[in-house]
């Protein structure tokens, strides 16, 4: 069972319920049901009553659409389960299942419903499927002999009603806790659109405004000053009788711009969720502002230039910038007619208003008075050993190592310190936010034929190392990283561990439902695993949170009477174990 591999690829057959071919051909067969589709995504509006919720409980959110989170926009909404598994997921409209995929980190397992006016509803970190599909799913694991599994159905084979049981809530893939996370697609051009736009709001209860924490401004050139400084400044906010923020002058003899750090919350419940839309004025006029309707899954990766990426790289604050400095392709923000900050001229004085709401309308609104203020600084500008112009590409070459810069690597130019200093290359970018990957080589031919088996490039922090997947051509071994800090070669020689089994050798487990075994690996992380019960395949579903793996009995893969267990587990370096075992049934 590969675990960083490519997952297994499949549709299956309307007449023989057999696999047939990978996704490229499925797609070509369904053009005529994609083309029908399509035809009903040109609307006016959403559909308000088209979705029914896919749960039964009251619908409290643990996470909105659009929410900022690690690299990327959550892309649909977290409905809460009260930190239970098990309850049961409905079909939030008449339909087919279209996929279903099982994985091991991000969705965990997922079920694709495709709707007939147009759009894809989606189910994930889900524990089990509906009763059909988990049999036909578990028999493709069975058959594929891995646990992760990926497959695509003509609209015959699983057609689903409104108000079906498809699966089950769970706490499956990158899950930080039981909950369904639900999604609505536009079938055609996969889109995600938020789906509070379908009239979920309705079912959600929400009186409180968001909440705005702080507001940075920043001077745009290194010219520009800013209540005596050239550096970025936190405002001072203080709540007026109205309920509005009023902050403290801002002075300046330039050009300004604002970015905000705030959250929501809903009734009776607490965690901070995102907002859904800012949207700033200047005088009066908008000025600047998005809002969370819908964006594209690779849109997502320019999070890192949406928000101040240093403020959060340093102390985990996500500032939304109001502001552009250099145009990029999130759609979120193209709309703007104005986009680099705001001008402050002499003789004239400003207001400056940005309101945050939530998709129910609640709102909050905070004042911002300017006023040009003439003058003079010394800037006090940082630059680096080297200057990067951001349309270009540079490949830098040290004593043993070299680093690769593609075109459009950074979003701005920027300076860059860079040296290799006892083999341990060192990069200090001053926190530039990248929107692709820059290309890391070590020379390694110093090192063993063994060795270099076993190398990779490490990430240093402090005394831990941090695998990279790596790749070797000819002595040379490099990654695509795309984070600033320091890197080295390192070798990793030590097997998985096997340990912790839920029966002891030998001993009688007829009255257990399951078999349990927990694995790890120290550096390079495990590849795949591999489970045999009287030397044949069986499955084993593997929680990389907790690191156990997990076979179910009724499988019928035990016999009666003593049973021979193996497990064999790899790591990325082809390192492994192999733990064997006994037990009587």
């Amino acid at each position: 069972m590969k675990i960083y591999g490519k997952t297994q690829f499949h549709i299956v057959n309307a007449l023989d319920f057999c696999i047939l071919a990978p996704k490229p051909y499925l797609m070509k067969k369904l053009l005529p049901f994609i083309i029908l589709f399509a035809s009903a995504i040109v609307f006016a509006q959403y559909p308000k009553d088209y979705f029914r919720s896919p749960l039964d409980i009251p619908i409290n959110l643990s996470g909105t659409f659009g929410e900022l989170r690690p690299n990327h926009f959550h892309s649909g909404i977290d409905i809460r389960t009260n930190n239970v598994e098990g309850l049961p997921v409905y079909a939030a409209a008449d339909g087919y299942v279209s996929r279903i995929k099982v994985g091991i980190f991000g969705y965990g397992k997922a079920i694709y419903i495709t709707h007939p006016n147009g759009y894809t509803s989606v189910y994930a970190h889900l524990s089990k499927y509906g009763s059909t599909i988990e049999e036909y799913i578990k028999k493709l694991q069975y058959k594929e002999k891995n646990y992760e599994v990926e497959a695509y159905f003509y609209p015959s084979i699983f057609p689903v009603k409104k108000g079906d049981i498809i699966a089950y809530t769970g706490n499956s893939g990158g899950s930080g806790g039981p909950h369904l996370h639900f999604e609505i697609r536009d079938t055609y051009s996969e889109k995600i659109i938020n789906p509070m736009a379908f009239g979920m709001n309705k079912l959600i209860k929400d009186d409180k405004a968001p909440e705005v924490s702080s507001v940075m401004v920043y001077p745009m050139n290194d010219s520009t000053m800013v209540n005596k400084s050239n550096a970025p400044i936190a405002l001072t906010l203080l709540k007026q009788p109205d309920g509005t923020y009023l902050s403290n002058k801002v002075f300046t003899n330039g050009k300004v711009g604002f970015a905000v750090n705030t959250y929501d919350l809903l009734t009776n419940i607490y965690n901070k969720n995102g907002v859904y839309k800012v949207q700033t004025f200047l005088n009066g006029s908008p000025h600047f502002g998005y809002e969370f309707d819908t964006f594209a899954f690779d849109e997502s990766k320019h999070i890192n230039y949406f928000i101040d990426f240093k403020k959060y790289k340093l102390l985990k604050q996500r500032f939304q910038k109001l502001f552009i400095k250099e145009p990029y392709s999130l759609s979120l923000v193209q709309n703007n007619k104005k986009t680099a900050g705001v001008h402050i001229k002499k003789n004239n004085s400003y207001n400056y208003k940005i309101e945050v709401s939530d998709f129910h309308g609640n709102k909050t609104i905070v004042n911002i008075p300017l006023e040009y203020k003439d003058e003079i600084i010394t800037p006090k500008t940082v630059t680096g050993k080297y200057n990067i112009k951001a349309k270009n590409d540079y490949n830098f070459e040290f004593e043993t190592s070299s680093v690769y810069f593609p075109p459009n690597l950074f979003y701005e130019n920027c300076s860059i310190n860079m040296e290799e200093k006892n083999g341990v290359l060192i990069l200090d970018a001053n926190y530039e936010a990248m929107q692709s990957s820059m290309t890391i080589s070590f020379d390694v031919s110093k090192l063993s034929a063994e060795e270099q088996k076993k190398a990779f490039v490490a990430g240093v922090n402090g005394y831990q190392l941090e695998y990279n997947s790596s790749f070797k051509k000819g002595t040379t071994i490099a990654a695509k990283i795309k984070s600033f800090g320091k890197y080295k070669i390192a070798l990793d020689t030590v097997p998985p561990r096997v340990y912790n089994p839920n029966f002891i050798e030998g001993s009688n487990i007829s009255k257990l439902t399951t078999l349990s075994i927990f694995i790890s690996d120290a550096l390079s992380g495990i590849e795949s695993f591999n489970a045999y019960i009287n030397g044949e395949w069986v499955l084993m579903e593997y929680d990389y949170k907790t690191k156990k793996l997990t076979h179910t009995i009724s499988d019928g893969k035990v016999k009666t009477g003593t049973n021979e267990f193996k497990l064999i587990v790899t790591d990325k370096l082809n390192n492994s174990t192999t733990f064997t075992s006994n037990f009587i049934y």
